[in-house]
């Protein structure tokens, strides 16, 4: 263990980072891998010379990369999902029948509920984006509408649906962290959740009817005779995306129920004509390679494979060496500790909070940290202006869980984009919820609207178990 880090040292590490990535992404048009690496190291330097030896440094790297191998080993799943699930015509069966009942005028906000819905029912926006939203990417294409807005659409409606489902990890992750009950956190969040929905919906609705004109219904009809020409399309291909909703609702762990899907896909490969050896060893590799002789078709159907995921399993691992020596040698808690002495008020606190969870999401790289950590470092300051707990995990779910995939090498943000097969500052834009979200939460901070406060009672309580827990501290390290 060193010492503390000075905070102007901690400033010149963010400062080599954010001169990194412009550099690169400016200048010379690369990817941020190295980027995220020239910062790692200057992080490690940083912490070498306060006297933090190396093997501590390695431990936290490691420690950090272990908390993302679900999501590492969830990319390369669906990867597999994705490559089989074309060969078996799954894929391009739910862009079939999405073509044939969606309009361009309704589009966008129809794919918002949608993910909405399917996101609340399993708690997961990671489900939904491989499942219906790889579907609406090839509707809304074959729609001619814009697929970075499609991709915003998507994601609007997927991080509602798992903000607000008590089966999400991130819903009752929050309220742990802050103190609350996790029915009060989501009955809570109505108030800034509701308001962000229904102006995303209006917004989605108005873009959508501005590329209404857009959509020539002649190339739809086009699409579909060639997605029907080259694959069996039935009702029977919609059963795997269902199978595997009902799996997530079932709460059979992700990892498993996706290998599932893989299985189901397939199967349905051979009942497509296609060899089923070829299928698993092959397309669940190295993806799907496309021959319609319609290009267009081609473009969007050749996609997928365990391969394809390998970029941003490389950009997670980058990512995950800077943000564990962040973490490990304190700077993300010092950084902080600096900000709480800005918080003079309720709104400034919540806006503190807010913007915390941001840089969390943004230097970390980790969704869980967001929350994690915030919610440690401000659970006192809140209790102490007697604001009820559920205001503190409200604030956590409004800013961590929801602009995690708004950053490029967040797990998050690095899997939709691979997922949607759209990048992520692409994308960003559009993703109207995700942006409106903290900003209503900030106002709310500010006004003081729904803001509850503690009785004096329940404060009193607040402080007899701060006394408890110390007493319980001081015994254990006695």
């Amino acid at each position: 263990m060193g010492k503390k880090i000075p905070m102007w040292q901690i400033l010149i590490v963010l400062a080599v980072l954010v001169i990194a990535l412009a550099v690169n992404v400016i200048i010379y048009d690369g990817t941020v891998h190295i980027s995220l690496v020239i910062g790692a190291i200057a992080a490690a330097g940083v912490a070498v010379i306060n006297g933090w030896k190396w093997s501590y440094l390695e431990k936290g790297i490691i420690n950090n990369i272990s908390r993302s191998m679900q999501a590492i080993l969830i990319l390369m799943t669906v990867g597999m999902l994705v490559g089989t699930w074309i060969e078996g015509g799954i894929v391009p069966g739910m862009i079939y029948y999405g073509l044939m009942i969606l309009r361009p005028s309704i589009f966008l906000p129809a794919t918002v509920l949608i993910c909405g819905i399917v996101s609340l029912a399993t708690g997961s926006s990671w489900t939904t984006a491989s499942t219906v939203g790889i579907a609406l990417v090839g509707v809304g294409t074959g729609l001619n509408m814009p697929l970075p807005l499609v991709a915003g659409a998507i994601l609007s409606g997927a991080y509602f649906g798992d903000k607000m489902s008590p089966l999400s990890d991130t819903t009752n992750l929050a309220p742990a962290m802050a103190g609350s009950n996790l029915f009060d956190h989501i009955k809570h969040m109505v108030y800034t959740v509701t308001p962000s929905l229904v102006i995303s919906l209006i917004i989605f609705a108005v873009m959508g009817m501005g590329h209404s004109g857009d959509a020539d219904m002649s190339t739809v009809t086009h699409l579909m005779d060639v997605i029907k020409e080259n694959f069996k399309i039935s009702p029977l291909v919609l059963i795997p995306p269902l199978c595997v909703i009902l799996m997530v609702v079932l709460k059979i762990p992700a990892i498993p129920g996706l290998i599932a899907g893989v299985g189901l896909g397939c199967i349905y490969s051979v009942y497509q004509g296609s060899n089923l050896g070829a299928n698993l060893f092959y397309t669940a590799y190295s993806g799907y390679v496309s021959e319609t002789g319609d290009a267009f078709i081609d473009d969007l159907l050749t996609r997928g494979g365990m391969e394809s995921m390998y970029y941003t399993v490389g950009l997670i691992i980058c990512a995950m060496c800077i943000g564990g020596i962040l973490d490990c040698t304190d700077m993300l808690k010092s950084m902080c500790e600096g900000l709480l002495k800005f918080a003079k008020g309720t709104g400034s606190l919540v806006t503190i909070t807010v913007f915390t969870c941001i840089a969390v999401n943004w230097l970390a790289c980790d969704q869980y940290l967001s929350l994690v950590l915030p919610g440690r470092m401000y659970k006192t300051a809140f209790e102490d202006r007697k604001l009820k707990a559920k205001n503190l995990s409200r604030c956590l779910e409004d800013s961590g869980t929801i602009t995690s995939c708004l950053c490029p090498w967040n797990t998050c943000g690095s899997y939709m984009s691979q997922t949607l097969g759209v990048a992520t500052f692409t994308y960003l834009p559009y993703c109207f919820l995700n942006i409106i979200n903290p900003i209503i939460s900030i106002v709310y901070g500010f006004t003081g609207f729904s803001m509850e406060k503690m009785t004096d009672e329940e404060y009193q309580a607040v402080l007899t178990q701060r006394e408890l827990d110390a007493e319980l501290a001081a015994k254990a390290m006695a």
